[in-house]
């Protein structure tokens, strides 16, 4: 009896949570529309689309439109928002991936959006069948799928992230419920497609902006807005708690441009070492999630089974369904085609102790891979070989004890490798990574550059670092913190009910003008000026 009681009672709790949360949204919108300036006569609005950042609450990204929209309206431009309506049969975050049939949630969506829109400029987006495409659609293979083109669109290229990050997998499976997700990305992309082609021709818009840009509805408008010229800016979580990264490039590629002669300063390299000292430490979060409660250092077990091996070198591994992936596939084909190559060293080298860690996303709640490394590392029996250690990704391990005791780290595209860097050790990177487009790890060009390089640092008494590479990384870690990741604690927190998920805290429209803070000038200036998104060193985020 008392467990149903607690159950009703947390339900009743959430509810009321929601409702407030969503109260003060629609109250905060209705201020910033009574009190934005009319915009001078022939002055375009700015398009706002995000159908992949949430369901039924208020998304860190979500947040962040809401925010850019907010001060680019009181900046006297207005703005407008495409809004789904039930317009995909099936979408990315609404979509059950173990029961295909199942319809998404559209009616919670839809009721969520007319709080998050509120008293602004919508333009919905309702489903419209193209039955003649649902007829090309079934006679194609899934081999075929990735490469169709329909009047014009690169559709079965522009769903594809997408379809891999619902499946939590990479590699497709050739099954009836891949095909038919597939297809029915396809079919709603379409869809987009032409409730983006009406709007762009409605509203002309001078910019638009979206959400991640590599999941389909997002990517679809952009790929449209990209063909007329406009400019496109896509945002995504940055790297500090309660911040966003916004650029005109790829968001999750996390372009950042630094000057060449810029160098820390005693002050700046202070701020950084604070930190890192607290991250070396499990001391952070992503996207609101902190994934270790408990960071657990090497201990004499570890310590015994390394002794009769001459040297360690750790392997740190990437989400395969990571929209990230697609940006760092140009050695190998994907991860696990470099773990394969991988897996050849380590058989070659038994006098070699290697550590392979899975990414703790893996296991993320609700995020789990289905095609995981922990599957790979089963499927290929590589704990049967006595000189591998596998760390899977629950288990709260320090990364950071291992690469101090490393002779190299072997890294595919994930920021330990920045992090490694930093701590001075030679990072051999499998992957292109964010960080990659600075001298900052060994990035070989080609499959057999990388094996020779390998090759060389496990047989080589010493490896020669060069100096530039900590000092890089300590400079892209910097801008990548304290320059492109703007701070909007400010105006968020943690919304009390779902891990990830926000409320706005301020109840005063004012808050939202460009002029009230340099994060929301920053915004504003990159959106309607070609500004570069960065925070003026004076700011500080957060803490």
């Amino acid at each position: 009896m008392t467990g149903w009681l607690d159950r009703n009672y947390e339900r009743v709790r959430r509810r009321w949570l929601h409702a407030r949360n969503n109260r003060q949204l629609v109250q905060l919108a209705a201020q910033v529309q009574r009190n934005a300036p009319p915009p001078q006569e022939g002055t375009r609005p700015v398009l706002f689309f995000n159908a992949s950042t949430r369901l039924d609450a208020i998304s860190l990204n979500a947040a962040f439109s809401r925010i850019a929209s907010w001060t680019v309206q009181l900046a006297g431009v207005p703005t407008a928002h495409l809004v789904c309506q039930a317009g995909m049969t099936r979408c990315v975050l609404g979509s059950d991936r173990l029961r295909p049939q199942q319809d998404p949630p559209c009616a919670v969506c839809m009721r969520q959006s007319r709080a998050l829109y509120a008293h602004s400029r919508t333009l919905p987006m309702p489903f419209v069948a193209d039955e003649r495409l649902n007829l090309v659609l079934q006679g194609l293979s899934l081999a075929e799928l990735p490469n169709f083109v329909y009047d014009g669109l690169p559709l079965g290229a522009l769903t594809l992230p997408a379809l891999r990050w619902m499946l939590r997998r990479n590699t497709l499976e050739q099954d009836e419920r891949t095909l038919f997700f597939y297809r029915q990305f396809i079919a709603s992309a379409w869809n987009v497609a032409r409730r983006v082609r009406a709007a762009l021709d409605e509203l002309n818009p001078q910019a638009l902006v979206v959400f991640n840009g590599q999941f389909y509805p997002e990517a679809t408008a952009r790929w449209l807005a990209q063909q007329r010229g406009l400019p496109v800016f896509t945002h995504e979580v940055g790297l500090q708690p309660f911040t966003a990264y916004f650029t005109a490039g790829e968001a999750t590629a996390y372009p950042i441009d630094i000057p060449a002669d810029f160098e820390l300063s005693t002050e700046q390299a202070a701020r950084l070492d604070a930190y890192l000292e607290q991250r070396f430490q499990g001391n952070f979060t992503m996207a609101g999630i902190r994934f270790w409660s408990e960071m657990r250092g090497l201990d004499e077990t570890f310590w015994q089974r390394v002794r009769p091996y001459k040297q360690i070198v750790p392997i740190f591994t990437n989400v395969i369904f990571d929209t990230s992936q697609s940006h760092a596939n140009v050695v190998f084909s994907d991860m696990f085609a470099w773990l394969d190559a991988i897996l050849g060293l380590i058989r070659a080298h038994p006098e070699t102790f290697f550590v392979l860690r899975a990414h703790p996303d893996e296991c993320r709640p609700g995020k789990q891979s289905a095609e995981s490394v922990a599957d790979w590392v089963r499927r290929n029996r590589v704990t049967e070989l006595p000189n591998v250690l596998f760390v899977d990704a629950h288990e709260p391990f320090s990364s950071y004890a291992l690469i101090r005791s490393a002779k190299f780290v072997m890294i595919y595209n994930s920021t330990i490798g920045l992090e490694a860097s930093i701590l001075g050790a030679a990072v051999l990177c499998g992957g292109k990574a964010r960080f990659t487009q600075l001298p900052t790890v060994f990035f070989p060009q080609t499959v057999s550059q990388y094996l020779g390089m390998a090759e060389r640092f496990l047989t080589e008494a010493t490896i020669a670092v060069p100096p530039e590479f900590a000092r890089n990384a300590r400079r892209f870690l910097y801008y990548q913190l304290f320059r492109t990741s703007l701070p909007l604690g400010d105006y968020l927190e943690e919304d009390g009910i779902w891990r990830g998920f926000v409320r706005f805290r301020t109840r005063r429209w004012q808050d939202f003008l460009p002029s009230s803070a340099p994060v929301l000038r920053t915004i504003a200036d990159g959106i309607l000026h070609g500004g570069d998104f960065l925070l003026p060193e004076t700011d500080r985020p957060q803490e």
